[in-house]
């Protein structure tokens, strides 16, 4: 099975080297590709000066539109398994078999690594406003989808070869992860989440701020009910 780990970057001259060293001395056998969105820092320098495998978008498309750039390369390139990996160094790279045996075992098509599924596996938690806003998102996604997704704005996923097909064609750009995701499910798809650590950013901003987080709530609820309701009149996948 070729895995490929996409690997979405803005502003992230203080990580992404980091990030890339930890894949590399974790297994040799990785391929990743770094998608640089239009960053403003040295971001690109950084990957050119140390042969990083990367993807140069010459304006900043956004997360959805960086990672669907992603899928389009492991699509064109036969990947059997997409992984996306957060460049801020947030993910542990230990826990990428545990998020690829469901699909391995044919259990699931996509599987989200969840800091919240079992608290005891991740230390880090986020802030009490991000938690707040994702329990109200996984909320709604379980009222329109019947599916409970406990860490509904989780970068850290894996998805197989028909989804990355699905993601390569369309992917969300406003809300992408829990959009994709209520996308996937009333398509037919099997989601599953599985428990992993997450660390806290050491480098760089976020791009979600403090004063966003409830109006990207609201917004995102509402995008999941209109997502959920016209795949539902299109008859799913």
């Amino acid at each position: 099975m070729r895995v490929l780990l996409i690997i979405p970057a803005y502003n992230e001259q203080e990580n992404i080297l980091r990030v890339c060293k930890e894949i590399e001395a974790y297994s040799k056998e990785l391929d990743y590709v770094v998608i640089n969105d239009g960053s403003k820092d040295n971001t690109l320098a950084i990957l050119e000066e140390n042969k990083i495998n990367h993807i140069n978008l010459i304006q900043n498309l956004g997360i959805g539109g960086a990672v669907q750039t992603g899928y389009k390369y492991a699509h064109q390139q036969g990947y059997d398994i997409a992984i996306q990996f957060d460049g801020d160094g947030q993910h542990d790279v230990t826990y990428i078999p545990n998020i690829c045996e469901p699909i391995l075992q044919g259990q699931a098509d996509m599987v989200i690594g969840s800091r919240y599924l079992d608290k005891k596996e991740s230390q880090f938690q986020s802030t009490f406003m991000r938690r707040f806003g994702g329990n109200i998102i996984s909320f709604f996604i379980k009222r329109t989808t019947k599916n409970k997704i406990t860490d509904p704005t989780s970068g850290f996923r894996a998805t197989n070869k028909k989804i990355i097909a699905e993601f390569a064609k369309e992917y969300p750009t406003e809300y992408p992860e829990p959009e994709s995701t209520v996308c996937m499910i009333c398509k037919g798809y099997k989601v599953k989440e599985v428990p992993v650590s997450m660390k806290e950013r050491q480098g760089g901003t976020s791009s979600i701020r403090f004063f966003k987080t409830a109006d990207y709530m609201i917004k995102v609820v509402l995008a999941i009910i209109l997502d959920s309701m016209n795949l539902k009149k299109k008859g799913g996948k």
